[in-house]
C-alpha cells in the first residue's frame, strides 16, 4: 500500500484550509496513494474561542467533512482526516477534536475523539489548556481497512502508551497519530515518542503534522513543529517530513510488521502484576 502525508500550515479560516488541504490530497492521489493521511485540527487552528464559535461547524453540517468525504469517494482512496474541530451539543461549550476514517466510497468508516487534552506550561511563555475548550473522548477506536486494523490516536495521546497497547491488543497494525505539537515538546519528544510506540508495539506508526506559523484574525499567534514522520515496525524513521507544507509519499509493507514482532515477541510476553 502506498500513502502519504499531508502536511499543512492550516490558519483559522477554514474555507482556505480546505482549498489547500484538497490541492494536496488530490495531487498525493495522482502520486498513486491508496491512504492519505492528514494533521491534528485540518479545518480550524486558532487560540480564539470568539473565532472558533463563529467558524466551526457541527459534525453533521460540517463542510470540511463533507467536502473531504466527497472527494475521497471521487479519487477512490482511503483518507485519515487526522482531526476537525467541530462544536458539540454539550452543555458547557466545549468542541470535539474528532478524527476520521473514511473509505474510497467515501463512508466514514471510524470516528475517534481525543481522549488526552493538552494541558502543560511548556514555558512561562508557552501554556495551553486544551481542556478548556475541548472535551476530551473517553473510548478507544480502532479503524477496519483494506489494508489492516488501524488504531486512531490524535497527538498528546502519544505519551500515554497503555492506550497504543490496547489497540494493539484489538488488532492494530498500523498506529495513526495526526499532530499539531508545540515546537517545544516538538524538538525535545516528538520522534523519541513516535519510535518507542512503534518499537514497543510492531506497528507502522504515521504521523501527519501541521507546521510553521499559523495565519490567524484573532487570538495568540500559533506554531507549530511539522516534521511529519513515518516509523517502521523496527523503529527506523522512513520519512521526516521537515518543516515545509507539502506532501510525503511512504509505502507500506505488511511483511515488516511479522518480521519485527517475530524478532522480538514482546507482544506475547505481557504479564500481570501486582501494584506496587
Amino acid at each position: 500500500m502506498r500513502g502519504a502525508l499531508v502536511q499543512l500550515t492550516s490558519g483559522d479560516d477554514p474555507e482556505a484550509n480546505l482549498i489547500e488541504t484538497q490541492a494536496l490530497i488530490a495531487q498525493a492521489a495522482e502520486g498513486g496513494a491508496g491512504f492519505i493521511l492528514t494533521p491534528e485540527v485540518t479545518n480550524c487552528v486558532s487560540s480564539s474561542r470568539e473565532r472558533q464559535l463563529n467558524v466551526l461547524r457541527h459534525e453533521a453540517d460540517d463542510p470540511t467533512l463533507a467536502a473531504l468525504r466527497a472527494q475521497a469517494g471521487a479519487l477512490g482512496v482511503w483518507l485519515l482526516i487526522g482531526s476537525l474541530a467541530l462544536k458539540t451539543d454539550d452543555a458547557d461549550g466545549r468542541f470535539a477534536n474528532r478524527s476520521f476514517m473514511i473509505n474510497p466510497q467515501g463512508d466514514i468508516v471510524a470516528w475517534y475523539d481525543k481522549i488526552h487534552m493538552f494541558d502543560v506550561q511548556v514555558t512561562k511563555q508557552e501554556t495551553y489548556r486544551e481542556s478548556a475548550g475541548y472535551r476530551p473522548g473517553d473510548r478507544a477506536v480502532v479503524a477496519q481497512t483494506d489494508f489492516g486494523l488501524v488504531g486512531m490516536t490524535i497527538c498528546y495521546d502519544i505519551r500515554f502508551p497503555h492506550l497504543f497497547q490496547k489497540l494493539v491488543q484489538s488488532g492494530a497494525r498500523i498506529l495513526t497519530v495526526p499532530a499539531a505539537f508545540s515546537p517545544v515538546t516538538g524538538a525535545a519528544h516528538w520522534e523519541a515518542l513516535l519510535r518507542a510506540r512503534a518499537i514497543e508495539n510492531g506497528c507502522y506508526v504515521l504521523a501527519p503534522a501541521q507546521t510553521g506559523e499559523h495565519p490567524n484574525t484573532d487570538g495568540r499567534k500559533r506554531r507549530t513543529y511539522g516534521h511529519s514522520m513515518v516509523i517502521s515496525p523496527w523503529g527506523e524513521v522512513l520519512v521526516d517530513g521537515g518543516t515545509e507544507r507539502g506532501i510525503h509519499f511512504f509505502d507500506l509493507d505488511d511483511t515488516s510488521i511479522e518480521d519485527a514482532r517475530h524478532k522480538v515477541p514482546s507482544l506475547t510476553h505481557v504479564r500481570p502484576f501486582k501494584d506496587p
